[in-house]
């Protein structure tokens, strides 16, 4: 190998943390290997992206505009990363395992023609082959996969599992400007609007500390409780399918199989029992509390420390112990 390729996502211009996060494990690849690091960012509008992406210790920034891709294009930012790839002449080719991550890196590794390992927690570089470990069986177990053959390899990598980039000074000299000809009428699937929700509340799939609500909220009015420990923390709300399948909280906060997967440094579930599905999507997490009235409670199980008890009285007690200690 003598090549690293990290698509690095942005919305708006604001580069992911996560993708931050798969370029620190790619600089960690490219000094222990010698291979050099190349990223690509894709959009329309891309200054203070790049801007800020030439701060990071990186050898190469390639950049790929064009104003049909300032929303998400499947097709086309495909193509656009087809085109970098080849160009660029990438051995491995990083993803994050976010939403347009998981998207993107299938469908590249169909037209590359080439393996993909997906929601990795630890990748390693073994002479010609890569090896990839990933959960699987809802989290139970983990798989450790072999890429073999003459490459380019395919990963992603799961957020807030690996350190983020190291800084550098920047230098202009490193970005090459990818000349791509797309115009909307070129695209089979295009995104023709955007709509956030209201408010600016952080992401479950990056935030540090994650607080989730299930069924035994009792209702939409009742998350408040768990939005003021968010808000006590610095973190972001979560909560169970089956609080989104009731229409209490939107589908963006749900943490799962069908949901988001995560690995906060702390994950407190309130309420929420702990079926599989769900455990799928948060197991991975540094450290858990769980408070539940049921003390056979399967999220138990998998919790570092367990709480038995009336949710609606101990949450607003951590959060007044936490607002206590922060002098606030």
């Amino acid at each position: 190998m003598k090549r690293i390729l990290v698509f690095v996502e942005q919305r708006d211009g604001q580069i992911k943390k996560a993708a931050l996060e798969t370029l620190g494990e790619a600089q960690r690849l490219g000094e222990v290997h010698g291979l050099a690091v190349h990223t690509a960012l894709v959009g329309a509008a891309l200054d203070a992206a790049a801007e800020e992406l030439s701060t990071h210790k990186i050898d190469r920034l390639w950049l790929a505009e064009a104003p049909a891709l300032r929303l998400y294009s499947p097709d086309g930012y495909t193509t656009a990363l087809q085109h970098i790839a080849q160009e660029s002449g990438a051995d491995l080719i990083l993803f994050s395992a976010t939403s347009m991550g998981r998207d993107l890196s299938a469908r590249l590794a169909e037209r590359l023609q080439a393996p993909l390992a997906s929601d990795c927690v630890a990748i390693r570089i073994e002479g010609k082959r890569l090896e990839a470990e990933r959960p699987v069986y809802s989290g139970k177990v983990l798989a450790t996969l072999e890429l073999m053959g003459d490459g380019p390899y395919l990963a992603s990598l799961r957020p807030n599992v690996f350190a983020a980039a190291a800084a550098d000074t920047v230098d202009p000299s490193r970005i090459a400007r990818v000349d791509l000809q797309v115009n909307e009428t070129d695209l089979l699937c295009r995104t023709a609007e955007v709509k956030s929700a209201a408010g600016t509340h952080l992401d479950v799939a990056e935030a540090e500390i994650v607080v989730s609500g299930g069924r035994a909220m009792k209702g939409p009015e009742n998350f408040a409780i768990l939005q003021e420990l968010v808000e006590a923390l610095g973190g972001a709300l979560g909560a169970s399918r089956a609080a989104v399948d009731a229409g209490w909280i939107d589908h963006q906060h749900q943490v799962g199989q069908t949901g988001k997967t995560i690995s906060p440094n702390l994950y407190i579930a309130c309420g929420i029992s702990g079926a599989i599905q769900h455990l799928a999507g948060m197991s991975s997490s540094k450290i858990i509390v769980a408070i539940n009235k049921d003390p056979d409670a399967p999220i138990f199980q998998v919790a570092d420390y367990a709480i038995v008890g009336d949710l609606f009285k101990i949450v607003p007690l951590i959060t007044q112990e936490v607002r206590r200690m922060k002098g606030a």
